[in-house]
């Protein structure tokens, strides 16, 4: 097994340096971008194919038949990737590996990447969404109204469950907003059916 890679039951990760390399000798190897279109427009690996999370959520059966095993997923710090594995992985492709880091790591591992318009990513968004409804609802409780105080607990409750199912409303609820999709958001037509459709026989995992 290649040491910068680490696979189990329940996760198949891949370093920035070992996907650069993979890029170069795998020919059959499909990176699947689950960011939203405008993350995707911001910077994304050269030759990735987008694929936001609904939609691969969504058609994970279809895409299954046209992937194979040859699978990276990649995101921004690799949350939505893992999501989109789990995804992957219950409608039969086991072997699909997340990079660790995200797209922004393996831009600074040297690899290769289309940059464009710049935008805050999902997380950063969340993060200042959250730490600011906080903030004012810790400040604005004291001065103004105890409502405030509950909406403070309600945020930290509603951050505290994101991270215990490794998911996140706030950041679905962000990915709607006008300044985060593109005049022409990826769809099934668009995204998966673009997608080659690899040969399932005699394939191996990319570990092998």
């Amino acid at each position: 097994m290649n040491p910068s890679t680490t696979t189990g039951p329940d996760v198949t990760t891949v370093d920035a340096e070992t996907l650069r390399s993979w890029t170069d000798t795998h020919s059959e190897l499909i990176i699947l971008d689950v960011r939203s279109g405008a993350e995707f427009e911001s910077m994304h690996i050269r030759g990735s194919y987008n694929v936001p999370l609904p939609l691969l959520s969504e058609h994970a059966d279809e895409l299954t038949e046209r992937l194979g095993q040859r699978v990276v997923l990649v995101c921004q710090s690799g949350v939505r990737a893992e999501q989109a594995r789990q995804r992957l992985g219950g409608a039969g492709i086991e072997t699909a590996h997340v990079l660790t880091g995200g797209v922004p790591a393996f831009a600074a591992a040297g690899g290769d990447v289309v940059r464009g318009a710049q935008r805050w990513d999902l997380e950063r968004q969340v993060r200042l969404v959250a730490g600011s409804l906080v903030i004012t609802g810790l400040a604005g409780g004291k001065f103004l109204s105890p409502k405030f105080r509950i909406l403070a607990g309600t945020i930290g409750t509603g951050l505290t469950f994101s991270a215990a199912t490794n998911t996140c409303a706030m950041g679905k609820a962000l990915a709607a907003m006008p300044w985060n999709r593109t005049a022409a958001e990826p769809t099934r037509e668009a995204a998966i059916l673009q997608l080659p459709v690899q040969e399932a026989s005699g394939e191996k995992s990319l570990a092998s």
